[in-house]
């Protein structure tokens, strides 16, 4: 019965929630200018809400397919028409938003007109909220037709990927482009989004595929539902914390302001359900309690709770909030390129007390040490043993990547070339050696329990992505050395390099594309996790010298250079601090050139350790092969010898 009571009790809550803060914090109230009317007001909010509501069904039930279920199961072919209906309701309801934030922002005259038409056809292609609504409606669309024709892994594995980008426009139409903290901002509302849409959706769809498991599935499924849902309850939870930060000065204005009463109730709602998740996770399914009416009855509680911060969520996309969105006055060109206040002088105590928060590193990083941290520790406790040294070279390389993307070479590399380039050489040669040496994947293959009921968990997929031809392409040590080199001069002599300082989506592209590129050049050289080949030692020193040289040759171009990378940026700020922009582009080459080369000797060392080390392996297994035949390959090779000698003086030779 709560197969279709749930998702009813979601909905009921949900517009309960939407009707009561829209009073409360008057995002449906006439506006002083261009009214666009009482339908309008009240239609914008409800159609994102369906938005919201019917997206995290979407993911939610991709994902739980992905993890929990297997495709020869009836469950798996209802969860992904689940996705695929929860996808059309996304795509109608995206739709419908692009319209009605049309007419509250130009607030035209409806009618058939081609005027009219031609108006919304600009809002569409040229507004940045245009352009965002008019992507997802397409996005949902795809997702909609491919969710109900695939039904493989990787088709499916696509679907998800594509399902969770469509939730992305959401999040940048939902941030005003010239506001302070636009890229912190921006980015804590993605991931809020991603981890509500897994949690919530995947309650929806555990509920809905109920009936199609098989007897004493439930409480498997449900165990596995259980460590999505927490992985997304934190990230919910420290997305929205970072988020907070933005829009509350104090925390007073949780009870005097109504944007903070409504932020209140959903913070209130999501530590709610995260209780009533770690209780009955403990508490009910160790008890094999899913049939228990008590259990129902908290699932029933959760839907509410999840309802009711849905709607507050909703409505506070149309509430002002109290603190940090008023329009910066732009006094400086660099707070009119980059949307921020121009920071002070870097000077050497701000290398240790300067941050620029970025929430997906710091989000991911965090869960990258605690991930490693319980493998470790489920090794130890099954009496296995794992290098220590490797655990420590693995939390250094993390805490690096925390640094240097949330600390001040995020803050100042758009301001000066030179730290730009120093975060560059970090994120694509330092940081891996240090991740590399840590062995996160055979750490993984090792520590994670294998399924075997013809589902995929974590060690599936790992061992899926790792014997994917597309690895096999990737980690080829000269394919990884080429795109090592061969994207450090794409990307700095191109228009990438612009896109990524105009976009903070090429920033993150940028980062995520130099450290995965370093990491696959650097595994192919000293790493010890599965790879589909590796060179002799000796070749890997050669291709390390010769993607080096290319390096060096690459850091004294930019130093030779008499022209200004990116000038309509880098000259334009109108720092009062700093090295001119071109001498500091001079100290950025030579930063390429000299730094650079620290990591490149680090890992030739390694290799040559590696090398000997692997000839002493080779000598002593000789030798004990040796003692046990009592030199038998050394006894036979003389006699051979000595026949041939014999054979010699017989023919008088």
């Amino acid at each position: 019965m709560l197969r279709w009571a749930g998702p009813l009790i979601l909905a009921l809550s949900a517009a309960v929630a939407l009707v009561a803060s829209l009073v409360i914090g008057g995002g449906a109230a006439p506006q002083a200018l261009q009214d666009p009317g009482a339908f309008v007001r009240w239609s914008v909010p409800t159609a994102k809400l369906i938005v919201n509501v019917a997206g995290s069904v979407m993911l939610g039930s991709l994902v739980l397919a992905l993890f929990a279920l297997a495709p020869k199961g009836r469950a798996f072919a209802v969860a992904l028409d689940t996705a695929s209906i929860s996808a059309a309701l996304f795509t109608v309801a995206s739709g419908a938003t692009t319209f009605l934030t049309y007419m509250s922002t130009l607030n035209p005259k409806l009618s058939l007109s081609q005027e009219f038409g031609a108006q919304l056809g600009r809002f569409l292609t040229e507004s940045e909220a245009g352009q965002a609504w008019l992507l997802q409606t397409i996005a949902g669309g795809v997702v909609t037709v491919l969710a109900f024709a695939v039904r493989s892994w990787l088709g499916v594995l696509i679907t998800g990927a594509l399902a969770a980008v469509s939730l992305i426009p959401m999040a940048t139409a939902s941030h005003k482009g010239d506001l302070a903290g636009h890229d912190l901002v921006v980015m804590s509302i993605s991931l809020h989004i991603l981890g509500a849409a897994v949690w919530l959706g995947g309650l929806v769809a555990l509920v809905v595929i109920r009936p199609a498991l098989e007897p004493g599935r439930m409480r498997t499924v449900l165990e596995r539902y259980s460590t999505i849902a927490i992985v997304a309850f934190v990230v919910v939870a420290l997305s929205g914390f970072l988020r907070t930060l933005a829009s509350i000065g104090s925390l007073d204005q949780l009870v005097t302001d109504p944007y903070g009463l409504i932020l209140l109730v959903k913070i209130a709602m999501l530590l709610g359900m995260g209780a009533l998740g770690a209780w009955y996770r403990q508490r009910l399914i160790a008890l094999s309690a899913v049939k228990n009416a008590m259990f129902w009855a908290v699932l029933a509680l959760e839907f509410v709770f999840m309802g009711i911060a849905s709607g507050a969520a909703a409505a506070l996309a149309r509430t002002a909030p109290p603190f940090g969105e008023s329009e910066i006055v732009a006094k400086t060109p660099a707070e009119i390129l980059t949307e921020e206040p121009l920071p002070p002088e870097l000077t050497a105590s701000r290398w240790f007390t300067e941050w620029d928060i970025d929430p997906l590193w710091l989000i991911g990083g965090l869960f990258a040490i605690f991930f490693y941290a319980a493998g470790v520790q489920r090794l130890r406790r099954r009496g296995d043993k794992w290098p220590v040294w490797r655990t420590v070279m693995w939390m250094l390389g993390i805490a690096l990547l925390i640094w240097v993307t949330c600390g001040p070479l995020n803050a100042y590399g758009h301001y000066l070339f030179s730290v730009h380039m120093l975060l560059h050489m970090l994120l694509a040669m330092g940081i891996p050696l240090l991740l590399v040496a840590g062995a996160p994947v055979s750490l993984a293959l090792r520590a994670i329990r294998k399924r075997t009921d013809g589902t995929r968990g974590g060690r599936e997929w790992i061992l899926w992505a790792v014997n994917s031809p597309v690895s096999k392409v990737l980690t080829h040590p000269f394919v990884a050395a080429g795109i090592f080199i061969g994207s450090l001069w794409l990307f700095y002599f191109s228009d990438l390099f612009r896109w990524s300082l105009y976009n903070h989506l090429g920033h993150e592209w940028m980062v995520a594309h130099f450290l995965i590129s370093g990491y696959l050049f650097s595994m192919t050289l000293v790493g010890i996790d599965p790879v589909h080949y590796r060179l002799p030692h000796a070749g890997r020193l050669v291709l390390l010298i010769i993607t080096m040289a290319m390096h060096a040759f690459f850091g004294i171009t930019i130093m030779m250079s008499e022209g200004l990378m990116v000038a309509e940026w880098f000259g334009s700020m109108g720092r009062t601090w700093g090295l001119p922009p071109l001498e500091d582009q001079f100290w950025g080459g030579g930063i390429a050139w000299s730094i650079g080369e620290i990591p490149t000797l680090i890992a030739a060392i390694t290799v040559t350790i590696q090398w000997s080390r692997t000839d002493e392996k080779q000598q002593k297994r000789q030798d004990r092969h040796a003692d046990r035949t009592g030199d038998a390959e050394l006894a036979e090779y003389n006699a051979k010898l000595q026949k041939l000698a014999d054979r010699d003086r017989e023919r008088g030779w």
